[in-house]
């Protein structure tokens, strides 16, 4: 059945070498194989994620991918230095404000990468009653001490 199995992330973009920079002069990350159908990364815990070149990237307007933090303020500052700018949102139920949004569960923020993805930022500040998010005893920041 699929709920055994190990699940990837698929990125599209219109410039492979361009998002390939993207991905490792702002995220910090090295494809870990070249492959025929594009770029394959992996994060220290072992999630895949494929970028591929396609005219089709940046077309989505909805979240392509998200990373678990520990301290957003710092993974925001940290990005901001890198040059990334983030989204503004004002949506019933979500605003934004400096580029985070706060709801009683989780904090994000979003911005796009070269190709027009979004992708987001978010930190989990409470659980729900039924704690079905379980969370590592590891931290997850990629900001230096």
């Amino acid at each position: 059945m699929l709920s055994q199995l190990e699940t990837y992330s698929v990125l599209p973009a219109q410039d492979l070498a361009r998002a390939r920079r993207f991905y490792k002069d702002v995220l910090g990350m090295e494809p870990v194989e070249e492959r025929m159908e594009g770029l394959l990364y992996r994060t220290p815990k072992g999630a895949a994620i494929m970028v591929y070149e396609t005219d089709n990237a940046g077309s989505a307007a909805n979240t392509a991918i998200g990373f678990d933090t520990d301290d957003i303020e710092a993974e925001v500052a940290v990005l901001r230095g890198l040059g990334v700018t983030f989204e503004e949102y004002d949506f019933p139920g979500l605003k934004t404000e400096n580029g985070i949004a706060t709801t009683n569960e989780d904090r994000a923020a979003w911005f796009k990468d070269t190709e027009g993805n979004i992708i987001c930022v978010s930190q989990t500040v409470a659980f729900g009653q039924s704690e079905a998010r379980e969370r590592s005893q590891s931290t997850n920041s990629t900001v230096s001490d």
